[in-house]
């Protein structure tokens, strides 16, 4: 019986995740989730895959309000978004932002090493996912394509049976973890049901350099895309974990049991 191992959400595109134990999923995904980025002065995404470092910030969201602890320790209340609309893009996307404020850019800049802005999605602004997968209405926040990525424990399972050395699952930055299924089953549902919520399948996640980045040190390595590239590669790209889309909203929860007979 398929059932949430465990629930994660990422507040800042890029920057370490949290755990929960519940959370509110909508359409655009978990309350919360990629709602904040990093963009250079030319107002482009920045994230790991070219700044690895970015792992290391730590990340805590109550009651809507982020708050940042850089790799030293020291901390960072963000305010409530008060600069103007900005133009952003996320790979081939622009769509309108909210620039947060100068003096957390300052504090970013100046831990990272780089200019960087921080910028906010505010509600009215819809970033369309990619019609080829999706249906019309469908939408996202600043997560790089979809809003909800599955895995399961018995994937990474598989995965770490070929490894010298097994990795954990926030290498691959999931909101939700299965238990209770066949590895990469996954990939098969049509959907599924939880928490009230009918969650539609979009595509499988073809993985990228930020899978090798040790999410605790920054260090990059090979692994585990070489060995995945041996066994889930399929033209250009590794898979494992498939994106949903969430078809309305509710409440997900460790333990909760999805219902993928009733999926379609």
């Amino acid at each position: 019986m398929p059932t949430v191992a465990s629930v994660h959400l990422y507040p800042v595109k890029g920057m370490r995740g949290i755990d929960l134990a519940e959370s509110v999923v909508g359409p655009r995904g978990l309350e919360g989730d990629r709602r904040w980025m990093l963009v250079g002065e030319d107002g482009r995404f920045i994230s790991q895959r070219s700044h690895p470092r970015l792992c290391l910030f730590r990340t805590e969201l109550r009651d809507g309000r982020l708050s940042l602890r850089a790799p030293d320790g020291a901390g960072m209340e963000v305010p409530t978004p008060e600069g103007g609309p900005l133009d952003v893009t996320v790979w081939e996307d622009t769509c309108r932002a909210t620039h947060v404020s100068r003096e957390v850019d300052a504090w970013l800049t100046g831990h990272l090493g780089l200019p960087v802005r921080l910028v906010y999605m505010p509600d009215e602004t819809v970033r369309p996912c990619s019609r080829q997968y999706t249906q019309p209405g469908d939408h996202v926040g600043f997560a790089d394509a979809f809003p909800v990525l599955v895995a399961s424990t018995s994937s990474l399972d598989d995965l770490n049976s070929r490894l010298d050395q097994p990795l954990p699952m926030n290498r691959f930055r999931p909101n939700i973890v299965v238990a209770g299924v066949a590895p990469f089953e996954e990939d098969t549902w049509p959907g599924f049901e939880l928490g009230g919520v009918r969650f539609r399948a979009a595509k499988r996640c073809g993985r990228c350099a930020v899978t090798t980045t040790d999410q605790d040190t920054a260090e990059v390595g090979v692994e585990p895309l070489r060995t995945l590239a041996g066994y889930r590669h399929e033209g250009r790209a590794v898979y494992f974990g498939n994106y949903f889309v969430p078809e309305g909203s509710g409440r997900l929860a460790v333990g909760q049991t999805l219902d993928v007979r009733q999926a379609g």
